[in-house]
C-alpha cells in the first residue's frame, strides 16, 4: 500500500469528473479501463478499512500502485467513485442497491434490495452501470442484520433459530435502533415472518455496547446487531439463525469505476479474495482489530498470507 489520502483531497477535486455525463447516463460507451494507479476507498469503520486494505494488497501484488482514501459518508464517496477520484470500494449489495435506487428514482421508490441475492445483484447492476460503475461478483461473506440472545437464554429454551424463538411463545423485549418499530426487517418482520412476541423496542442502537449489556443483564432478551459483530462473546451472546431469510442479501461486493478499474486485471485480483473470504473470517478480523487492538494493515496482511494469496 502506498499512502492514505485525506478527506480534504477529495473535496478539492469535486469539480473533476471522468464518469458519464447526465446526457450519456444509460449508455456504456467506454471500454473497461486499466489505470495502474488506483485509489481504494474506505468508509472509515473497521470492516471497511480491512476490506480496503486487502483490496490494495491484492492489487499491489497484481502490479498496481494503490493509495487509500477514507470517506465516511456514502453521499460523498459514491459520487467520487463515479467521477474516478475513487476507483474501488467494498460495498454491501442490498444496501447499495437501495441507496442507488433512492438516488435515481426517489426515496419512495420500491426497494431493489431483497433477501434474494440474484435479484438484488441484477437490480444493483442495472442501477450502477449507467453511472459508470461495475459491480463485481459477490463472494461468500455477508454482513447483514442479525439478532442475538444470551447463550444461557438460548440453552434454557433450546433456541438456535428465530423460528425456534417464535415457536417458544416467549415474550421478547428487543434492544435496537428506534427505527426498528417501522423497518420490515426488524419488529414488523420478526412478528410477521417468525411470530415472535415483541413486547417493546428498547432504543439503544444497533449492536451498541449499551444494547448488548441490556441483554446481558436481562433487561432485554434480544439485540439487533450484525453477522460480523466482533464482540458477541464478550457479552455472552449468540446469534439466532435467520432461517426464513428475513434479512436482505448484504453480501460484500467490490464496486469499481469502469473507465479506470474495469479491467480483467482488477477483477481477477479482487476475485481471489472472494474465493476464500467468509462471514466468520470477517468477524474474526473485526475482533482482532476492535478487541485485540491489532492494526488493520497487520490483520489484513496476515489473513491473505495465511490463505496463500500473498507471499
Amino acid at each position: 500500500m502506498r499512502r492514505r489520502a485525506a478527506l480534504a483531497g477529495l473535496l478539492l477535486l469535486t469539480g473533476c469528473a471522468s464518469g458519464p455525463s447526465l446526457e450519456t447516463q444509460g449508455e456504456v460507451t467506454e471500454s473497461p479501463g486499466d489505470s495502474k494507479q488506483l485509489t481504494i476507498g474506505s468508509a472509515g469503520f473497521t470492516e471497511s478499512d480491512l476490506l480496503a486494505t486487502m483490496y490494495a494488497l491484492l492489487l499491489n501484488r497484481a502490479g498496481y500502485k494503490t493509495s487509500m482514501l477514507t470517506v465516511a459518508n456514502r453521499e460523498l464517496y459514491e459520487p467520487a467513485l463515479e467521477s474516478g477520484q475513487i476507483d474501488v470500494v467494498a460495498e454491501y449489495a442490498a444496501t447499495f442497491a437501495d441507496w442507488l435506487n433512492a438516488k435515481t428514482n426517489g426515496a419512495d421508490a420500491p426497494a431493489v434490495g431483497s433477501p434474494d441475492l440474484k435479484a438484488t445483484m441484477a437490480g444493483l447492476r442495472k442501477l450502477a452501470t449507467p453511472r459508470g460503475l461495475t459491480v463485481l461478483d459477490p463472494g461468500g461473506a455477508v454482513d447483514q442484520n442479525a439478532f442475538a440472545v444470551t447463550g444461557a437464554f438460548a440453552r434454557q429454551h433450546d433456541l438456535k433459530t428465530l423460528s425456534d424463538l417464535g415457536r417458544s411463545g416467549l415474550e421478547v423485549r428487543l434492544a435496537a435502533g428506534d427505527e426498528c418499530v417501522q423497518r420490515p426487517y426488524c419488529e414488523p418482520g420478526l412478528r410477521k415472518t417468525y411470530g415472535i412476541d415483541i413486547t417493546g423496542v428498547d432504543p439503544k442502537g444497533v449492536g451498541t455496547t449499551q444494547a448488548k449489556r441490556a441483554v446481558q443483564n436481562g433487561q432485554d432478551q434480544m439485540v439487533l446487531t450484525t453477522t460480523t459483530d466482533a464482540t458477541l462473546d464478550e457479552f455472552g451472546l449468540v446469534l439466532l439463525a435467520d432461517d426464513k431469510d428475513l434479512q436482505n442479501a448484504d453480501y460484500i461486493v467490490p464496486v469499481v469505476n469502469r473507465s479506470r478499474a474495469g479491467s480483467e486485471g482488477v477483477t481477477g485480483a479482487l476475485d481471489r479474495l472472494n474465493d476464500v473470504l467468509t462471514t466468520a473470517d470477517l468477524a474474526s478480523m473485526n475482533e482482532q482489530v476492535d478487541s485485540w487492538r491489532r492494526l488493520p494493515e497487520d490483520v489484513a496482511r496476515t489473513y491473505l498470507e495465511d490463505k496463500g494469496l500473498l507471499k
